[in-house]
């Protein structure tokens, strides 16, 4: 098992900037591929960013490429999100994940999901 835990969503207006932290505990966070997915309201989920254990592959959706960025601290077990220049349509509730599956954009492969933090931009 794998528990996840994010923070650092919030309410920001347009332009503004965000940090997301998703703190892991269980078994080896180094041994997993993380993604970052999200969910507006009244809309399917899906995928920010996501990346490889040894950080060595990173994908970003096509929306957020060059506002978001992923990263991961293995000693601290915590992986990030940076957004910036923040949209409207970047509201949503932000989820991080696990999985052993390379195929980092596929959301049914992941095992492991926290509860989620929300992301409010204000226009």
């Amino acid at each position: 098992q794998v528990q996840l835990v994010e923070s650092g969503g919030g309410l920001v207006q347009t332009g503004g900037s965000l940090r997301l932290s998703c703190t892991a505990s269980g078994r080896t966070f180094n041994n997993y591929h993380m993604g970052w997915f999200r969910q507006p309201p009244g809309k399917e989920r899906e995928v920010v960013a996501a990346m490889t254990a040894s950080s060595s592959i990173t994908n970003d959706a096509d929306s957020v490429k060059g506002r978001f960025a992923i990263s991961r601290d293995n000693a601290k077990n915590t992986l990030y999100l940076q957004m910036n220049s923040l949209k409207p349509e970047d509201t949503a509730l932000y989820y991080c994940a696990a999985t052993l599956n390379v195929l980092l954009t596929k959301r049914v492969l992941y095992d492991y999901w926290g509860q989620g933090t929300q992301v409010t931009v204000s226009s």
